[in-house]
């Protein structure tokens, strides 16, 4: 039963109220029987009720890190206004055009209409919710706090995927320069330096070195350029795959991102304001520091600082105080270390570490501004050069003619 529970279709209907007045709307339903005794309850006479029809490309299925954070607002703001849990999961669901988040909330709400609890019913689907918000809401649970927690929880994903978001836009317009430059490069040596090249045949006379190099390398692109993309493509895959599988490879890739001139600096800076963020989370939920160090050493994105925090934890749980130890791993800079040893020592430690993810989510916001308004003028630069280059090449020749001819 509790499979077709499960197996819910949205329904389109059409009938009238209790003054006789025409309405119509959307439900979602397991059949059509159901959905119209639904409409019977709301003092609603079903006329005509038909299963929506599916969108032309089957409608969106992947749930992504954003939905997740906007369900958990939309479930921490019905909580706080008094909305009891399941009726809560019935009127997100009905307002969703995700198909996959619609069935994932209906599965949790069927999960806890039946008696599991809110921790339980997300432990099911450990794709979308990880240790540390199973973790956090099985906190809310116990402490008769729920929608507190969910507040919190909310506000930690919309600001994680928010930073995550910068750090993704700082690696890829750089990515994007490159890529658009090689993409251009290969088009003049492809298409346009070979018309000159048929051009120079007919001089009779040497041509400069840097056309003959420009030439040369026209010349082997042509004839190679289906084993260079071969190659791109294939040290893009062989990259990939050594990081998912290696994990000595992926942090030894970790650490030196993290010696990359200005991104570098962003990477740095965004794992600091990570672990500020989750250790604020955890800690102002109730978990035990020791404990929720676990969770921050892999939520912070690096290997340099998973590893730092791991020695973190065996410190304090050898009776080290948090800021010394911060001290002492020579990765976490001064104002992060100053601002948990004023928490230690007040007592305020989950509001101190979050306005150390504050301060860093800020200088991350400020560098990817900056490393934005700076690659704008990069481009250009960039590509004049090459386009320059290229054109001074081929052009090269002709001027040294016109001068002999003169």
């Amino acid at each position: 039963m509790a499979e077709k529970a499960q197996k819910l279709e949205s329904y389109i209907w059409e009938g009238k109220d209790r003054k006789g007045n025409k309405t119509k709307g959307e439900l979602t339903g397991a059949n059509l029987a159901l959905v119209k005794a639904q409409l019977r309850k709301q003092g609603i006479i079903p006329q005509k009720v038909r299963k929506k029809p599916k969108p032309l490309f089957g409608g969106s299925k992947k749930i992504t890190p954003f939905d997740i954070a906007m369900l958990t607002r939309q479930l921490a703001t019905m909580m706080k206004a008094g909305v009891p849990l399941v009726q809560s999961f019935d009127i997100v669901a009905d307002g969703l055009e995700n198909k996959g988040l619609q069935e994932l909330v209906m599965s949790l709400r069927n999960d806890i209409s039946s008696g599991t609890s809110f921790a339980g019913a997300l432990r099911k689907h450990p794709k979308h919710f990880d240790e540390l918000y199973c973790n956090l809401v099985d906190s809310g649970e116990k402490a008769g706090a729920l929608e507190a927690m969910l507040d919190r929880v909310a506000t930690y994903l919309e600001k994680t995927e928010n930073l995550k978001k910068k750090v993704k836009k700082a690696m890829t317009y750089p990515i994007a320069v490159i890529v658009v430059a090689i993409i251009v490069t290969a088009i003049l040596l492809v298409k346009v330096v070979p018309q000159f090249e048929s051009l120079f045949q007919g001089f009779g006379a040497d041509l400069p070195v840097f056309t003959q190099m420009v030439v040369h390398i026209s010349e082997w692109l042509q004839s190679w350029w289906f084993a260079v993309l071969l190659g791109i493509v294939g040290f893009i895959f062989i990259f990939r795959e050594s990081r998912r599988r290696s994990r000595a490879f992926s942090d030894l890739v970790d650490k030196y991102m993290l010696k990359l001139p200005i991104v570098g600096e962003i990477l740095d800076k965004s794992a600091v304001a990570k672990f500020g963020r989750v250790l604020s989370t955890t800690f102002a939920a109730g978990v035990p520091l020791v404990d929720a160090l676990d969770s921050v050493a892999g939520a912070t994105g690096n290997a340099v600082y998973r590893d730092a925090i791991l020695n973190i934890k065996t410190d304090v749980a050898s009776g080290t105080q948090l800021q010394a130890s911060m001290r002492q791993q020579d990765v976490f800079p001064v104002m992060a270390v100053q601002l948990t040893a004023i928490g230690e020592e007040s007592g305020n430690l989950d509001e101190m570490l979050g306005k150390v993810a504050e301060h860093y989510e800020s200088v991350v916001d400020d560098m990817v501004d900056n490393l934005t308004a700076l690659m704008e003028p990069m481009i250009m630069a960039v590509l004049g050069v090459l386009v320059g280059g290229l054109i001074i090449a081929m052009y090269l020749p002709i001027f040294q003619m016109g001068q002999v001819v003169g």
